[in-house]
């Protein structure tokens, strides 16, 4: 009896009614299979003692292993992924957890045996933030990370097209890995600085509301960039810094090259900051300009009008034995008054600027 009979007796007793929930139970299942053996979310490979790539190892042969260094990967990893931090690797428990816990700060840790470190990704403007971790020891690199990691798939293709495997070793792997990220972030500071350049320039005649709202978004892009890479310079000054850190002697080179990137990110980052800030202050000074000019058109408008208004108004009243109200030639002088109070006023306020 094989598993054909089994389906057709299935689909016999389900009837006509619970065919459709049958086949809609049977597809879920199929494509969690094939996602679980082809979406590789937890990849291996080792470097034997003779310099040979080895791929798709056995966690527990893995560790067993009399290997010159391996590399795990959990990419996006289940529940039951995740518990080989525990069991084989023996992970320290403060360091699983943070492991499990998204988005920490930038730092490291050291264990006896490894060191564990948080690193973070940015991906795109808006910034979204990504954490990668990384367990490095003598031998191994582990790395852990919920979303995809463009920067650890570059390098591990890297090393599956190799064909000398010499220079690399876990913490080289780390390196390569540690500048993709910081090289990530060049081309969104960069993108920021070209987004300020079009408000600065304002080619398109917007609005001051819409360039001070796309200002204010630049900012916050800006303080988000500035909080993930200050805390990775902090980081990389520890590791160039720290005595017990003996996994990377012979490459300090290589991760000194990674923090004067991140020093110059800072720069850059600070530098376009302030520059916010001056055209923040620029619109705003230019909004305040507007708008006494405005006020003071407005002002010389009513002065002039104010000597005008008077003279209408206090012919304007109707008295019985008023001065000059039966007089022939009343009414033209009095427009004659109006006009020439106007013209010398006007000319007045020229004189003074007031119309610049």
């Amino acid at each position: 009896m094989g598993p054909e009979y089994g389906l057709v007796l299935e689909k016999e007793e389900l009837g006509q009614n619970g065919l459709f929930f049958f086949w809609q139970s049977y597809i879920v299942k199929v494509l969690m299979f094939k996602r679980r053996y082809t979406d590789f979310m937890l990849r291996t490979m080792a470097v034997d003692q003779q310099n040979l790539l080895i791929k798709d190892i056995e966690i527990e042969k893995l560790v067993n292993g009399e290997y010159r260094w391996y590399w795990v990967d959990f990419h996006q990893p289940t529940e039951e992924e995740s518990n080989y931090l525990r069991t084989p690797f023996s992970f320290h428990p403060l360091a699983i957890e943070d492991c499990m816990h998204h988005l920490q700060r930038p730092k490291l840790d050291y264990y006896d045996g490894y060191t564990f470190f948080v690193t973070q990704t940015l991906n795109s403007i808006p910034t979204r933030k990504e954490e990668v971790d990384f367990f490095l020891g003598k031998n191994f690199i582990i790395t852990f990370h919920h979303q995809p990691s463009s920067e650890i798939d570059e390098v591990w293709k890297s090393l599956v097209h190799s064909e000398n495997f010499e220079k690399w070793d876990a913490s080289h792997v780390f390196y390569s890995v540690l500048d993709n990220m910081v090289d990530n972030y060049f081309p969104l500071v960069y993108q920021i600085e070209d987004m300020l350049n079009e408000i600065d320039d304002n080619s398109k005649r917007r609005s001051m509301e819409d360039l001070l709202e796309d200002l204010f978004e630049t900012r916050h892009s800006l303080l988000s960039l500035r909080h993930t890479v200050t805390p990775m310079r902090d980081l990389l000054y520890r590791i160039l810094n720290s005595q017990r850190e003996t996994y990377i002697k012979g490459k300090t080179e290589y991760f000194s090259d990674i923090h004067d990137h991140l020093l110059k990110l800072t720069e850059m980052i600070e530098a376009n900051r302030e520059l916010t800030t001056d055209i923040r202050d620029s619109y705003i000074s230019l909004n305040s300009h507007q708008t006494n000019h405005v006020m003071k058109v407005l002002t010389v408008i009513t002065t002039i009008f104010m000597p005008i208004t008077f003279i209408a108004g206090l012919y304007g009243m109707n008295f019985r034995y008023m001065p000059e109200l039966t007089w022939k030639y009343g009414y033209p002088w009095a427009l004659i008054i109006m006009a020439l109070i106007t013209i010398g006023m006007s000319l007045w306020f020229k004189k003074k600027g007031w119309f610049k």
